[in-house]
């Protein structure tokens, strides 16, 4: 390491008693989940499964948006990013977790989840029997399977080269991860997309849309980014990063949580506006199900409080450079996104309302502690930023105009 990378070091490591308390945190809220969910289930087995997905879509669609902050840097060649890239890293983590939730919570649950296509009378309806080539079971799962060897070996090598690098300072590990970054990013893009298709949007087979894997892809990059901020800025409140990872690198991740915060807005609306104009009574019934009793006022909840508020709040320099207050929104945009998960699977079960019940807690707790506890473990084993990464020095230079 250069003597100019010597003065650019920070804490290396997070404590080892902060990282076993972030560790049991996340446990405890899987089992509290665990005990919630099993009430849940034990009242009302086909509810219980809508919300197992609802909150696996939340955890997954979070890992998916680390995945590309990850890759995303490496392809622009980012130098500010070098720590939130690393944070990034643990969150990817998730993507090892979610195959055990799928396969455990969704799949034994396909014939409550996607009974439109599954179901006996499937083979009455001419849309459904059409599209029996894409929509079987053995494809299905095939498909799932491979989606998540494909998120779990991209997670896996970005993970490993960027840690080997810690130890050897190897600069070719940086020009090998900028290699793979650009047809990972091609991976990742018809994988998320479809993986949108399969667990979502089939669960009604007659509404489509084509742009519906970008909303889902909008919606886990602006989670992913408010974890982030979560996680920078309570480093930096620790004293742990005070020197590769400052206010300008908190200011940068905030301007990215406001930019796609509105590009989810530009999408949603997008959507919206194309299914409004064309006016075809299959597309048209999406939005009707959620304009119903109840949903209505989910919908525009969803509106306020996914785009005003935060586009409000978040417009401003100072609040982006205001711990609290980038904190507060990144944790209300968290909650949002779960808003959103809830408004696309919801209503294919409940038509006439929202029902929220603590099954819904449950199954969210459960499948979000078992993810964080997983991204704390790989924390505390992993230093807090790439130590000998050819960019550190850039990334300590940053300063917004």
């Amino acid at each position: 390491m250069s003597s100019k990378q010597q003065d650019l070091k920070d804490t290396e490591r997070l404590p080892e008693a902060t990282a076993k308390k972030v560790q049991t945190l996340a446990l405890g809220v899987a089992a509290v989940g665990l005990a919630l969910s099993a009430v849940g289930y034990m009242g009302d087995k086909q509810r219980f499964a809508f919300s197992f997905l609802t909150a696996f879509e939340w955890v997954t669609t979070l890992g998916l948006g680390a995945l590309f902050f990850v890759m995303i840097q490496h392809v622009t060649r980012a130098g500010w990013s070098v720590a939130p890239r690393r944070h990034a890293e643990w969150l990817t983590s998730i993507l090892w977790v979610s195959p055990i939730l799928f396969f455990v919570g969704v799949f034994p649950n396909m014939h409550t989840l996607y009974e439109h296509w599954l179901g006996e009378h499937a083979a009455h309806d001419a849309i459904v029997k059409a599209k029996q080539a894409y929509l079987n079971t053995g494809f299905f799962t095939g498909r799932a399977v491979l989606f998540f060897a494909i998120w779990a070996v991209l997670a896996w090598f970005f993970q490993s080269k960027s840690r080997e690098q810690d130890s050897s300072g190897d600069t070719k590990l940086t020009e090998k991860m900028q290699a793979m970054a650009a047809p990972g990013l091609a991976l990742f893009a018809l994988s998320q997309t479809f993986a949108g298709f399969d667990w979502v949007m089939s669960m009604d087979p007659h509404w489509y849309s084509t742009i519906f894997g970008v909303y889902m892809f909008a919606g886990g990059v602006v989670a992913a980014l408010s974890v982030l901020a979560i996680i920078n800025i309570r480093l930096q409140s620790a004293g742990l990063l005070q020197k590769v990872s400052t206010v300008e690198h908190q200011h940068d991740i905030g301007k990215l949580l406001f930019g796609f915060t509105v590009f989810w807005t530009y999408i949603a609306f997008s959507q919206y506006f194309l299914i409004w104009y064309g006016n075809i009574p299959e597309e048209t019934i999406f939005f009707k199900h959620r304009w119903v009793e109840s949903w209505k006022e989910w919908s525009l909840l969803l509106l306020v409080g996914h785009f005003i508020v935060p586009v409000v709040v978040l417009m401003s320099r100072h609040t982006k450079r205001n711990k609290a207050i980038l904190t507060v929104m990144a944790v209300w945009m968290l909650l949002m996104h779960f808003v959103d998960m809830y408004w696309l699977v919801m209503p294919n079960l409940d038509h006439h309302g929202v029902h929220f019940t603590l099954g819904d807690v449950g199954a969210l707790f459960l499948c979000a502690g078992l993810g964080f506890a997983l991204v704390a473990r790989r924390a505390a084993a992993s230093p807090l930023f790439p130590l000998k990464d050819p960019r550190l020095a850039e990334a300590h230079k940053v300063e917004n105009l």
